[in-house]
């Protein structure tokens, strides 16, 4: 009997030594190169004249971090939250914040954490960190505002973002409505087009640490999470930038977006609801978008809104046309 404890123990330590050997391995050296920048996305952010953008303000959050938003003051009558996009910035929002503003509508464009004048960048402390910074920025300005109507809108992963926020509860009923922007899902969602015709490996404009994601979700499975800052994705973006963020960790990654099962987030969206795509989207097949949403909830509708790529959605004055519209 001695004999088989001590034989089961040596397998298991065996087996220990393999398993730390095969997720050190894949954390090591499971990196992807950083990949070059990507004018298609970053240049209608770069052309952004900037000569009306308001001061960066503060507020504090739970865990005592003092982030940075804008604000773009109207009526009360309502109020919209403008959600940036990943690797980006508060600044990204400042076209459709000004529209926004011009019709009466109050915008309020914080630089989520990690990003922006939110330093360091492209890391959280927690997943869900995100979602509770954001629940913090609505309690904190609600009191100042407080018989307006509240719209999330969000752009891209932070449409995805958005997503997420809304099938929380009691999170998501803080607001009163929701509109998704180019909404990137997830990478491996129909929706995500392909990166060349033929290819199942779907567009992406972040090079992803593939190998590296695995290890550290393989020991999150395990409840170990002292190596969830290292980085695993890291964007096109150029390097003189500042607002840009070039990397984000595991902890990141997991929080900036929907969850895995995004198609249960549509169906747990508990507020009013509505996407826009444009019709050449860069990275999303703006049909299947479409069918992905009414899939699931027949009462979302999605608008395409033809020959407009990915950033044009917040970037060119036609589709901001259009967002502000939903507005009335």
């Amino acid at each position: 009997m001695a004999l088989n404890w001590t034989r089961t123990l040596r397998l298991g330590c065996l087996g220990l030594l393999i398993y730390s050997a095969i997720v050190g391995g894949l954390i090591a050296f499971g990196t992807a190169k950083p990949p070059t920048v990507d004018p298609v996305i970053t240049k209608p952010f770069a052309e952004i004249d900037t000569h009306a953008l308001p001061e960066l303000l503060r507020y504090k959050a739970r865990d005592g971090a003092l982030l940075s938003y804008r604000e773009y003051r109207a009526s009360d009558r309502q109020v919209a939250i403008l959600l940036h996009g990943s690797a980006g910035s508060s600044v990204d929002m400042h076209p459709l914040a000004l529209a926004l503003q011009r019709e009466g509508i109050t915008a309020l464009v914080p630089d989520l954490r990690g990003h922006g004048a939110n330093r360091p960048h492209g890391d959280i402390t927690y997943v869900g960190q995100l979602d509770d910074d954001l629940a913090d920025f609505i309690t904190n300005k609600k009191p100042e505002l407080s018989d307006s109507t509240w719209t999330i809108l969000g752009f891209s992963s932070g449409a995805a973002f958005g997503l997420r926020f809304a099938a929380e509860s009691p999170a998501g009923q803080l607001v009163d409505r929701y509109v998704l922007v180019s909404p990137y899902l997830r990478y491996n969602a129909p929706s995500v087009r392909k990166s060349e015709p033929g290819s199942a490996a779907p567009q992406s404009w972040a090079s992803a640490s593939v190998g590296r994601i695995i290890g550290l979700t393989m020991l999150n499975q395990l409840g170990v999470h002292t190596w969830n800052g290292l980085p695993v994705l890291a964007f096109p973006v150029p390097a003189n930038i500042e607002a840009t963020t070039r990397t984000y960790s595991w902890r990141m990654y997991r929080n900036f977006g929907a969850d895995d099962d995004y198609l249960a987030d549509i169906r747990r969206a508990g507020r009013p609801m509505r996407a826009f795509v444009g019709g050449s989207d860069e990275l999303l097949d703006a049909e299947k978008l479409k069918t992905e949403f009414q899939s699931q909830r027949s009462d979302v509708p999605v608008s395409i809104i033809p020959g407009l790529g990915h950033s044009d959605m917040v970037t060119r004055p036609d589709a901001i046309r259009a967002l502000v519209a939903a507005f009335n």
